[in-house]
This record gives structure tokens, sequence and C-alpha cells, in this order.
């Protein structure tokens, strides 16, 4: 049997388990000077009003290392192969941490997903396609889609991923110029501002673009946002409705990336047309 692990970078909430056939491993928040487990005993409301009413940066860090090697372990002693998909090690050391753990485990297989949110929802999307062929042939597969998978969205302001150290200053400060509205992406891994527009409705009207230019309507597309989805909405209803059939829900990212992306951001992950 095949099972799949993902941390809660991926966004996918407690009760959506059993839907995509995951685990989900929760990473740290550490809020003033109480830590708390992503998706589990940390509300979104209460998460925000840390945030925006208290002023407080979150920090984020690895999960419970010994409870989560034992769950693996625990699989593969009955004979189970794992695949786990940790968020990108661009912006968070979970991939490495496990990937050193497991490396003498042949049926436990870490992929560097180097994307977040919703790209990892695609590929246990990916997987649970090939659930049935194979550890070699899945992680073949998820090589070949990963490049593909784009994250476009529009934060309000670039102070959060600055903070965070998940942007450049070079990238903050040329992002942060009055009435500019950068697009923010997933370059080989890491967080890198991918455009700039004048103004909140032509970025927006760049990203829409960017997805009816580049999408493969045969993935999933996930609407992501932070806080307030009003922006996400507007956007939405900008895309040709040939799109709309592709959509996910929209999702309302979990603390351990919407700390980094700061409240009001949105947008876009979706896979990019193969190249011929």
């Amino acid at each position: 049997m095949l099972r799949i692990f993902v941390d809660s970078g991926s966004s996918i909430k407690q009760d959506e388990k059993k839907h995509y056939n995951v685990e989900i491993i929760p990473l740290k928040i550490l809020l003033g000077d109480k830590e708390y487990r992503d998706g589990i005993d940390l509300s979104m409301d209460f998460f925000y009003s840390q945030l925006i009413d208290e002023g407080l940066f979150p920090k984020t860090s690895l999960p419970s290392l010994d409870e989560t090697e034992k769950k693996i372990m625990k699989y593969v002693e009955q004979g189970d192969d794992v695949i786990i998909l940790p968020i990108s090690s661009g912006i968070s050391g979970t991939y490495n941490t496990f990937r050193i753990m497991f490396e003498d485990q042949p049926n436990v297989r870490v992929i560097d997903t180097k994307v977040a949110v919703g790209g990892v929802r695609i590929l246990v999307e990916e997987v649970n396609k090939y659930r049935d062929k194979g550890l070699d042939f899945i992680e073949q597969k998820l090589n070949e889609l990963i490049p593909r998978i784009r994250v476009a969205a529009i934060p309000e302001t670039l102070e959060y991923l600055h903070r965070g150290g998940r942007l450049s200053k070079t990238a903050y400060v040329a992002g942060s110029l009055a009435q500019v509205k950068p697009l923010i992406t997933f370059d080989d891994g890491s967080v890198k501002v991918l455009t700039k527009a004048i103004g909140l409705k032509r970025a927006m009207m760049t990203l829409v673009k960017l997805l009816e230019t580049e999408c493969d309507p045969n993935y999933s597309i996930v609407p992501s946002y932070t806080y307030s989805n009003k922006n996400l909405v507007d956007l939405i209803k900008m895309v040709d409705h040939k799109f709309l059939p592709s959509m996910t829900h929209q999702d309302n990212l979990d603390p351990a990336i919407a700390c980094h992306w700061g409240p009001n951001a949105f947008g876009f992950i979706f896979v990019r047309k193969q190249e011929h």
C-alpha cells in the first residue's frame, strides 16, 4: 500500500486528508513565546488577530521529527511504500531533514517539490493517479511535472516575505515602490518577483493573461488567498470561462505559509502547458 505524507505548508486541511489520501505533518509556528502546530491547535481567527491586531511576526520551524519518523517507519515495517512531499527546500528545511532521515530506506521517497500550497496539492493529485504503479514510476512522473507548476500571486506587501527571509532585499526594495504591484512566483524552488505592474488592476490583468497563456487546463487550478478573498473573487471573474471547470475551491492558505505572504495576498497555482 502507498502512503502519502505532506507537511502543512501544502495547505491541505485536516478535513481534506481523506479526499487527498494523505497524512499531514504539522509544521510548528512560534507566536510570541508560544509554539503551535499548524492546522492543529492554531485557528485562522486567532492567527490573524495576532498577526494583524497584535503585530506579532510568526516564525516557522520543523515539525516533530521523532513522531514523524515513528509513524513512517511503522508503515515501512508493515511493507508499505511511502512518498513524502514537503514544501520546497528553497523555503524550508523539512525536505533536507527528511531526505537524510530516510536515505537508507528504499521504500521511502522524499521529493523536493520546489513549490508550496496548491502546487503540492497538484502533485498529490498526480501521485493518486499512479498510486499502483510503484515508487520509481511515480517519482519520474513527479519530476516531469514539478518544473511545469506555476505559482503566481499578488501580495498586498512584500514586507512579510522579506522579514521571513523568503525574498532578497534587492527584490523587496524593487517591488515596494509606490503604486508598483509585484507578481510573485517560485523559481527553481525559491520565491522571486516574476514581473511588476503599475496598480492593482493592471497586476490582476497581467496575472489573468499569464494564466490564460500558460495554463494546461487538464490539471487543477488552485485559486488561493490569505485572510480576505475579495480580490481573488474579482480576479476569477476576469478569467476566460473555459478555465473555470479546472478550478478547485478557493484555498485560504494555512498559517505556515500565510505568515510569510501576509494578509490579503491572492493568486493562482496551475500547471503550464508542456513545451514541445
